[in-house]
């Protein structure tokens, strides 16, 4: 553009024409010539100079084209910084390509980097291979999925709200509640409590790669956990089935009652040990601030 051509395009609808350009997933071109895009300058990839002039070596879709690989570059680095276990198992070459395919289905919607892999945990069970004659019913990309969930729940619990600051539900108020109301009283769980049910131990394979190890392929194995925050710290317990059952139950909002009474149905008539447990899980429950409150209706 000559400078002392009056500009034809007001700044705002530069910046989003360009931005939604370099973000398309297809690259600049399709960008470009999207809907979206000509809403804010009717520009396609064929009369690009009107908005962009072009270089003496460079073409003005050529120019663009720098900021779309450096934009998608960006991201992909974020992925495997979100993801290192996986980038670990699979090889940064590898995962780059997985992680690639996933931002074509699930292109960037949020304005922070925080919520870019929300939705690689689900593309992973969406694009699953289909099983070949005589593969196990649980193999390395179930292993796959299970790692990216666990990497991705562990990042939103790091990320999230915690109890940080406040109390967590104590002897005190255990106490203050009548014994024959607690049948019906609820526990409110910690925001960062999570209640998890995977096919692998993937905990000791991220922790492995954390600790900087180089740990294979686990085998499978049925693994429930409690992951959540103390002290600013991402914990996880290994939970039995009851427990499991138990702890997913109160925290999807049953009363305590009920609760109990779905794991009593499990365990059939032997009821002895599940009050022994009860009261050993409830205490280290309480230590590891699973919950912040008790209601009553």
């Amino acid at each position: 553009m000559n400078p002392t051509d009056k500009p034809t395009h007001a700044l705002t609808q530069i910046q989003r024409w360009m931005q939604t350009a370099v973000m398309h997933p297809d690259g600049v071109v399709s960008g470009m010539d999207s809907d979206e895009a000509r809403r804010h300058i009717d520009a396609g990839a064929a009369n690009v100079e009107q908005v962009l002039t072009r270089s003496k070596a460079l073409s003005a879709v050529d120019r663009l084209a720098i900021y779309g690989s450096a934009y998608f570059a960006r991201l992909l680095e974020c992925m495997r910084d979100e993801f290192p276990a996986t980038t670990h198992c699979l090889g940064e070459e590898t995962f780059d390509g997985f992680a690639a395919a996933y931002l074509q289905d699930y292109p960037s919607r949020s304005y922070t980097l925080c919520q870019l892999g929300t939705n690689f945990p689900r593309y992973l069970v969406e694009s699953r291979p289909a099983r070949e004659e005589g593969e196990p019913e649980v193999s390395w990309p179930e292993f796959l999925a299970d790692l990216v969930r666990f990497e991705w729940t562990f990042s939103e619990v790091f990320d999230g709200p915690g109890l940080e600051g406040k109390e967590a539900l104590g002897p005190a108020q255990v106490q203050a509640v009548p014994a024959e109301r607690w049948p019906e009283a609820r526990l409110v769980p910690s925001p960062c409590l999570r209640v998890l049910a995977f096919r692998f131990p993937v905990q000791e394979y991220h922790a492995a790669v954390r600790a900087g190890e180089k740990p294979g392929l686990p085998e499978p194995a049925e693994t429930l956990l409690a992951l959540t925050r103390r002290h600013y710290v991402v914990r996880h317990s290994i939970l039995s089935g009851p427990e499991y059952q138990l702890l997913s139950a109160l925290a999807a909002g049953q009363s305590v009652g009920a609760a109990i009474e779905q794991v009593a149905q499990t365990a059939g008539a032997d009821l002895d040990p599940l009050a022994a447990d009860l009261h050993q899980w409830f205490q280290r429950w309480a230590a590891a601030g699973y919950f912040e409150r008790v209601e009553l209706p």
